[in-house]
């Protein structure tokens, strides 16, 4: 696993992870590596 997604939902900013647990969909901000 490499790296993070920060995205932009509804319930605010946070990683692609947190959005994935929360059944989230979201824009794509930026891609830590």
């Amino acid at each position: 696993d490499i790296g993070i997604l920060i995205v932009s939902t509804p319930q605010g900013v946070m990683s692609h992870k947190d959005a994935k647990n929360r059944g989230l969909g979201g824009v794509l901000l930026a891609y830590v590596y």
